[in-house]
C-alpha cells in the first residue's frame, strides 16, 4: 500500500494558474493523498509560480525557499510559467526538487510518487513551442466557492514586444467543447451558479481546430446549462467585439454585462510598438457596440504607462482616450522590462521616476472614473451574486456588472442571488 502524503500548494500570478493548481491537486486527492495548508507541515509542497513581471519571479523564489524552511524533509515541486522559462533560476535554488514547468501536470502525482529522495533534481520541462495539444486536466474542488473556472484554451499566438507569455505557455491549444461542457454541468451540479470561461487568449479558442468552432459556440453551450445563471470570460481583444459577437451575445441573457476589454495603451505608435494587433478606433468601435445592447456595463482595462520611446505627448494622448472612453476601472502598470521579450532591448527606456509620476496620475484617473461609474447605480437595483460573509458579519458580493456590494443580513445570502437596491458607496463599494 503506498503512503499517504500530506499536499501543500500554492499559486502565484493569474486565475489560470490557480485553476491548474486545483486540478494538481484534484489529482492528489484522487489518489487517496491529503491536501493542507500551504503554512502547514506537509510532505509536498508545490509553487505554480508565475512570470509575467520581474516581481512574480522574486515572490516565486521565496515561496519555493519558504516551502522547503517550513518542511526540510519536503519534496519541494517547482512548476508553472517561471519554471517553463527559467529552469536553470530554479534549479539554483537551495531544496527544489522536481520541476514540471507548464506541461505534465496531468502526471504529477505519479512523478511525485516516483521520485527517489535524495536524488539529482527532477528536470520535466520540454520545449512548451512546438506543444499542440490542449492538456487536460480534471478538477474535482476549486478554491473559488462560489464562482467557478473553467479553463478552455491553453497558450497564445500573439507575441506582443513586452510579454514572456507566449514563451511560457506556447502556441494556442483549445480544449474540446465537449469536455468544457461537461466540466461545467458537473460544476454547476455541484451548486456552482456562475462560470468564467477562462484561458491565456480566450478569444483564440477554436483557431487551432480542425472545426469551426470559436468562443462563440463555448458560450452557445454553457448557456443551456439551466443550473449555470451566470456567464463571464476573461480578458479579451477589441477585435473580438464583431457584430457577430454582439449579434450572438444579444441572444444569450446569462452573459454578465462586463467585459476585460484589454487596451494597454490609447496611444496607436504605443500600441504598434507593443505589436497589438489593433488601434484605439478598433478599442473605441468595440465599446459603442457593447454599450449599444449593454447600457449599464462595465467595462475594465490595464493600461502600461512608460512604455519604451513613450514621449509625454504619447502619454497624454493614452490618458485622454482613456477618460473619453470612461472605463469603470483600470489596472495600471508601469513597464517593466522582461529579459527574453524584445521590448526589454529597445532603446529609449523610460527613467523609473517619469514611469511612477504617469503611472500616478493614471491611477488617479482610473478611481475618479471607478468613482463615477459606481455613483450611477445609486438608488438602482443590481442583481447581486453574494461570496461570503466576513467576520464583520456582513455579505459581500457582485452585480452582473461586476459592482463590489456588501450589506447586513440576518439571513445566509452565501451563493444566493438577489436584487437588491445600491444605496452609496463607500471606499469604491455599493452599499445595499
Amino acid at each position: 500500500m503506498k503512503k499517504k502524503l500530506k499536499i501543500a500548494a500554492t499559486t502565484l500570478g493569474c486565475k489560470v494558474n490557480v485553476y491548474d493548481t486545483d486540478a494538481m491537486l484534484s489529482a492528489f486527492r484522487a489518489s487517496g493523498h491529503l491536501i493542507v495548508g500551504f503554512s502547514e507541515i506537509a510532505d509536498v509542497y508545490i509553487v505554480n509560480t508565475c512570470t509575467v513581471t520581474n516581481f512574480g519571479d522574486k515572490k516565486s523564489r521565496q515561496m519555493l525557499r519558504n516551502a522547503k524552511k517550513t518542511n526540510p524533509d519536503a519534496i519541494v515541486v517547482a512548476a508553472g510559467c517561471y519554471t517553463q522559462t527559467s529552469p536553470e533560476e530554479i534549479k539554483k535554488i537551495d531544496g527544489v526538487n522536481i520541476l514540471i514547468g507548464t506541461k505534465e501536470r496531468s502526471k504529477i502525482v505519479e512523478i511525485v510518487e516516483n521520485y527517489a529522495k535524495n536524488s539529482d533534481v527532477e528536470n520535466y520541462i520540454s520545449d512548451i513551442m512546438n506543444e499542440q495539444v490542449f492538456e487536460s486536466l480534471e478538477v474535482d474542488n476549486l478554491s473559488e466557492k462560489t464562482r467557478a473556472y473553467i479553463k478552455i484554451q491553453e497558450g497564445c499566438n500573439n507575441f506582443c514586444t513586452y510579454c514572456i507569455i507566449p514563451y511560457a505557455r506556447g502556441p494556442v491549444r483549445s480544449r474540446n467543447i465537449e469536455d468544457i461542457v461537461s466540466e461545467a454541468k458537473k460544476l454547476s451540479s455541484s451548486g456552482y451558479k456562475e462560470v468564467v470561461l477562462a484561458g491565456i487568449n480566450v478569444a483564440s479558442y477554436g483557431k487551432d481546430l480542425n472545426q469551426d468552432v470559436s468562443l462563440l459556440d463555448v458560450l452557445e453551450e454553457v448557456h443551456k446549462i439551466n443550473e449555470i445563471k451566470r456567464i463571464r470570460f476573461s480578458s479579451i481583444e477589441p477585435t473580438v467585439i464583431t457584430n457577430e459577437f454582439i449579434e450572438c451575445l444579444k441572444t444569450l441573457p446569462k452573459i454578465c454585462d462586463h467585459f476585460h476589454l484589454s487596451l494597454q495603451s490609447g496611444c496607436d505608435k504605443t500600441l504598434q510598438a507593443m505589436n497589438r494587433k489593433y488601434l484605439s478606433e478598433d478599442y473605441r468601435q468595440a465599446i459603442l457596440k457593447i454599450r449599444k445592447i449593454m447600457p449599464n456595463a462595465s467595462i475594465t482595462t490595464d493600461i502600461i504607462v512608460g512604455f519604451p520611446g513613450e514621449t509625454e505627448k504619447d502619454f497624454l494622448e493614452s490618458y485622454d482616450f482613456a477618460k473619453e472612453m470612461q472605463l469603470s476601472k483600470i489596472h495600471v502598470f508601469p513597464y517593466s522590462p522582461k529579459k527574453g521579450t524584445k521590448a526589454a532591448e529597445f532603446k529609449a527606456q523610460i527613467p523609473n521616476h517619469i514611469k511612477n509620476e504617469r503611472s500616478k496620475k493614471m491611477i488617479e484617473l482610473g478611481e475618479e472614473m471607478q468613482r463615477e461609474f459606481l455613483k450611477s447605480f445609486i438608488g438602482k437595483n443590481l442583481s447581486i451574486l453574494f461570496e461570503k460573509r466576513t467576520d464583520a458579519g456582513f455579505y459581500e458580493g457582485y452585480s452582473t456588472n461586476y459592482i463590489p456590494v456588501k450589506t447586513y443580513s440576518q439571513k445566509c445570502l452565501e451563493n444566493e442571488i438577489f436584487e437588491l437596491k445600491m444605496l452609496k458607496i463607500e471606499d469604491f463599494w455599493g452599499i445595499i
